[in-house]
């Protein structure tokens, strides 16, 4: 693939040195329309070869859209409601593809030789090349990023792409990086950020109507948030149906109970909280918070200002008019 290599303007540059403070973050540029971290680069080629095996299944999406949630539902409707062996970490089940491109994680764990480091965070494509079929894999990069072989159609495993309202993804994925990195500036920055498609995975619109415009493939399904928050068992149906999967009224009733936001919320093996700590330790941030922290909608009613709603409202109205994909 050819890399078509983007830098930001230096207004949007001085922004993001006043939000991302992290000394392991590094720069951001755009990668082929794309924001991704400077060292893509040297990470492209391992992105791009990467053997994909027909029977992997890949959970996609833009950053907190409900990717956790998904993921454990379709391991457990392809793994029929194996519930003793779902206690195993959801990050060992369900290993996140391209975790590597994101902080320099050899370099955090030179500067930290005390703590323990999952082998994932520091050659995430080594480690799931390594995870014995049936693969389940989840990534964040948008279609045009993918590897080849999925890309081109070589290999056709099963895709389920992820969506959710813009507004509420920006949030979320702010709360989040907070977090992760303890984010400096203030949440205004941070929009900004995201309006600019300069947060990571940027553009949104883009990442969304890249998979959308292949939803007519048999191999992909996509779904959206708010489906799943108004009618999670008619969502699960649709995803068993998609992963050839029947399902008995009581395995429909028990997964929508194991996949209620409580339960997954206190359930250590997808809530992520053992991994949070870790890279919080290596980050030092030292902001609190949980990894799912609400999971409601429309929480920028009350937490975006009218001029900020407005703005994403246009670029909503631009991006996707003519698409026929609404929230």
């Amino acid at each position: 693939m050819h890399l078509q290599i983007e830098q930001f303007s230096d207004e949007i540059k001085d922004l993001m040195k006043t939000v991302y403070q992290n000394p392991f973050r590094g720069d951001f540029v755009k990668v082929n329309g794309v924001t991704m971290p400077e060292k893509y680069e040297k990470l492209a080629d391992a992105i791009e070869n990467f053997q994909v095996r027909d029977d992997d299944v890949w959970v996609c999406s833009f950053p907190k859209t409900g990717t956790t949630w998904s993921q454990e539902m379709v391991w457990c409707i392809a793994n029929d409601l194996d519930y003793e062996r779902a206690k195993v970490p959801l990050t060992d089940r369900f290993p996140y593809f391209d975790i590597s491109a994101h902080g320099d994680f050899p370099a955090m764990v030179e500067a930290n030789p005390g703590i323990q480091v999952p082998s994932q965070l520091v050659d995430s494509f080594n480690y799931t090349a390594n995870v014995p079929s049936p693969r389940f894999i989840k990534t964040h990069l948008p279609f045009n990023l993918l590897p080849r072989q999925l890309r081109t159609g070589e290999k056709r495993p099963k895709i389920i792409y992820i969506v959710r309202n813009v507004k509420d993804t920006c949030i979320s994925y702010y709360h989040f990086m907070r977090i992760l990195e303890d984010l400096q500036g203030s949440f205004e920055d941070w929009c900004n950020l995201f309006l600019n498609d300069a947060v990571m995975y940027g553009p949104f619109w883009k990442h969304a109507l890249g998979y959308w415009k292949k939803r007519i493939d048999e191999n992909l399904l996509f779904l959206k948030y708010e489906d799943m928050k108004k009618d999670l068992p008619r969502v699960i149906k649709k995803t068993a149906t998609f992963l050839e999967k029947n399902l008995t009224t009581d395995q429909l009733s028990s997964l929508t109970e194991h996949l209620s936001f409580e339960n997954m919320k206190a359930n250590p093996a997808v809530n992520n909280e053992h991994l949070i700590y870790g890279i919080k330790k290596l980050t030092q941030s030292k902001v609190d918070g949980k990894f799912m922290r609400s999971g409601e909608m429309n929480q920028w009613k009350s937490e975006m200002s009218p001029d900020i709603i407005e703005r994403f409202d246009q670029q909503t109205r631009e991006n996707l008019k003519g698409t026929r994909l609404y929230f």
